[in-house]
């Protein structure tokens, strides 16, 4: 087994072995990401020129420049209301949204695949990998599928009776129904992060053959580590968001809302989504060995007492 697996690593070391395997294995990765969802991205500039945004610039109206790109994402908005009864468009758009939702975790599933391959030092193909993982799509889909109801309900049922509770309150006390809605708001999100997270690796789960759909292996696996990955998925997200955020922050004032703007953000997406993806397999593997080890201790436990 490769060294860098074998033995359960800390906060820092686990940013560290994402940073250094997305490093080392950044071509096989990338190229994962670009052969299932780069022809997405390709759907998705082709849709926005049919629709009549502009390539290189896009700009609207205004005195001055920064007036007039502001105004371009204002009215490229506006447009987009108003192509809504476009059926082309429409169906483009509802085609992108499909597509993405089946390819992209079958693109996570092949780096999960590939980064398994790393770990036993076996040799790989990116074609073998994405076999591997087009073989795993309808227990993927489905378990996906089961995990945005269970996530959909979480938060639409803590929202209402947040609201409801509110609502009540403030026709009494407007000050202890703001305060009674903060408190039940703070309590039901970190309970939904909670919940959310021990369920969160069914995923890698599915992927391995380990358990379909994967909810009670999560579950076991996260057990003792449920703050740890939540602040590595904090920082994961506040990693990525900041890389994109600052790309297309930058282009903008340059391109406006055009469609180079749309492929330079798209292009920076597939690196921050290689990068998530990447330490979703490492925190994967962390919990897995850990989760083994806590079961081989518990099996020589056992066989000491039966002596």
């Amino acid at each position: 087994m490769n060294s860098f697996f074998n033995k359960p690593k800390g906060f820092g070391e686990i940013l560290d072995h994402t940073f250094r395997l997305s490093k080392q294995r950044f071509s096989d990765f990338f190229l994962i990401l670009l052969i299932l969802v780069g022809p997405i991205y390709v759907i998705q500039a082709i849709v926005q020129l049919l629709t009549g945004t502009s390539f290189f610039r896009e700009t609207g109206t205004g005195s001055n420049w920064f007036e007039q790109v502001l105004s371009s994402f204002e009215e490229g908005a506006y447009e987009y209301t108003e192509t809504a009864g476009n059926l082309g468009a429409d169906i483009g758009l509802i085609a992108v949204s499909l597509l993405s939702l089946i390819f992209l975790p079958v693109a996570q599933a092949a780096i999960i695949l590939a980064i398994n391959h790393i770990r036993k030092e076996e040799e790989y193909t990116v074609s073998s990998v994405i076999k591997g993982a087009f073989s795993r799509f309808w227990p993927l889909i489905g378990s996906s599928i089961l995990f945005f109801l269970i996530v959909f309900f979480m938060v639409v049922i803590p929202l209402v009776i947040t609201f409801m509770a509110g609502f009540a309150s403030g026709v009494i006390d407007p000050i202890v129904g703001i305060l009674l809605g903060i408190i039940l708001f703070l309590g039901f999100a970190v309970g939904i992060a909670y919940l959310l997270t021990r369920w969160s690796f069914y995923f890698g789960s599915v992927t391995l053959k380990e358990g379909s759909p994967g909810f009670t292996r999560s579950w076991r696996l996260t057990r003792k580590r449920t703050w740890s990955v939540i602040g590595l998925y904090i920082v994961f997200t506040l990693i990525t968001t900041s890389i994109s955020g600052a790309i297309q922050l930058s282009f903008s004032v340059l391109l406006g809302n055009s469609v180079l703007l749309g492929m330079i953000v798209n292009a920076v997406s597939l690196f921050t989504t290689l990068l998530f993806y990447v330490g979703f397999a490492v925190i994967y593997f962390d919990l897995k060995i850990r989760h083994d080890a806590d079961d081989l201790k518990d099996l020589i436990e056992e066989y000491d007492e039966q002596k």
